[in-house]
């Protein structure tokens, strides 16, 4: 894969290699088959560590009520 060059603020809390380079973490999840990545929640939602599509949706929803 080519070297990641974005580097911004993330809601991640988990401390990893990965951190704020977006397109190193997704492509790690998707090949490790661990759900939605926690940059894509909000830091709200983030912490409850439920990666899951309906875990997204539901916060996507509550973000744009």
């Amino acid at each position: 894969m080519e070297a990641c060059l974005n580097k911004r603020p993330c809601p991640c809390t988990f401390n990893c290699p990965r951190h704020g380079k977006c397109c190193d973490c997704v492509a790690y999840h998707r090949d490790h088959d661990e759900g939605v990545p926690g940059c894509f929640f909000s830091k709200k939602a983030e912490a409850t560590y439920d990666r899951s599509i309906e875990a997204l949706y539901r916060d996507y929803k509550a973000r744009n009520a």
